[in-house]
């Protein structure tokens, strides 16, 4: 699984205005932000800091980044800006700044340090920062209860519009063995019918969804408990994974056993060559054979083939 610049560049800016990140400059290539305090705290790695304000309550200084999600087009234009910017007057005493310069080079105006400082990343599927982008938002957004905003029309309708309760979770599967592959399962569960829907991601993309109850809205009882409901998700899931194509499998399969093969000759050699005549020979021979045995297990962890099945997130979404 890997993502394009443009659905990385999506995701974190989804991320920013989730977080209430105000946004200084923004293009195509970039986003400048001033941190806001939760998404200060999830990325910046401050506890002392933090600890400290929350102990004397002086106001907190957040953290501004530039995130780059096209380094190359964002180079271009930061140069062509450079060079139709026409150059400052030098603020001070000229003489002293030549004699400054001369000692310790360009002296930039604005500062470099504390709360004016802003850091540049840029991300990439696989980068650090978007990692910690991506565990900030597991922890934040694992569990939610939403309600779908109605439009202006339904909230002076005479009859409340009635809501229906749904189950939403996140799967990530995982099929493993020397090779890895990854894949997202968006289902969906009425809490009232038990209807699943295996695209329930792409309809929440349509449905404009807050944690606040509209109001001229009900919410309708549920006939399904989330226990109950979770456990038909997964029972649909597995049943949804047992129709995949395992050939995958049965040629990890293959590959470990051509490589404890391998093993199994390397150390039967290496076995015999030791002779049983004194102590440090059997001391030897042992050793020996308790790496054989490491190794073995090594290679099964590596090639034996695994499907793993993981809940990213998950929420009671009410939808009309």
């Amino acid at each position: 699984m890997s993502m394009s610049s443009q659905q990385v560049q999506r995701f974190v800016l989804t991320y920013l205005e989730a977080t209430g990140c105000s946004v200084i400059e923004r293009s195509p290539s970039h986003v400048t932000v001033k941190l806001s305090i939760e998404a200060d705290k999830a990325l910046t790695n401050r506890p002392y800091y933090w600890g400290y304000v929350e102990r004397t309550g002086v106001p907190a200084q957040t953290m501004s980044f530039t995130f780059i999600f096209d380094g190359a087009a964002y180079r271009t234009e930061q140069e062509r800006l450079s060079n139709q910017a026409s150059p400052a007057p030098a603020a001070g005493n000229p003489a002293q700044d030549q004699v400054m310069g001369r000692y310790f080079g360009h002296v930039p105006a604005s500062p470099q340090l504390g709360p004016g400082r802003i850091l540049q990343e840029e991300l990439h599927y696989g980068s650090r920062r978007l990692h910690q982008i991506f565990e900030a938002a597991r922890d934040g957004g694992k569990y939610v209860y939403l309600f779908e905003q109605p439009d202006a029309r339904q909230l002076t309708a005479r009859s409340p519009v009635v809501y229906e309760a749904w189950l939403g979770v996140c799967y990530k599967v995982e099929f493993a063995c020397d090779l890895k592959r990854e894949e997202l399962h968006w289902l969906g569960i009425s809490l009232k019918s038990g209807t699943i829907m295996s695209d329930f991601g792409d309809m929440l993309e349509a449905r404009q969804l807050s944690p606040l109850l509209a109001g001229n809205m009900h919410v309708q009882s549920a006939k399904l408990t989330v226990p109950e409901a979770s456990n038909s998700l997964e029972s649909y899931l597995t049943d949804q994974l047992r129709q995949q194509d395992y050939n995958w499998a049965e040629q990890a399969k293959e590959r470990l056993r051509e490589e404890l093969e391998v093993i199994d000759h390397y150390y039967e050699d290496l076995t015999k060559e030791q002779k049983d005549q004194d102590k440090e020979e059997v001391d030897k021979k042992e050793a020996i054979m308790e790496q054989h045995q490491a190794r073995r297990k090594e290679m099964v962890w590596q090639y034996e083939p695994k499907v793993l099945v993981s809940a990213i997130n998950c929420g009671i979404f009410h939808l009309r």
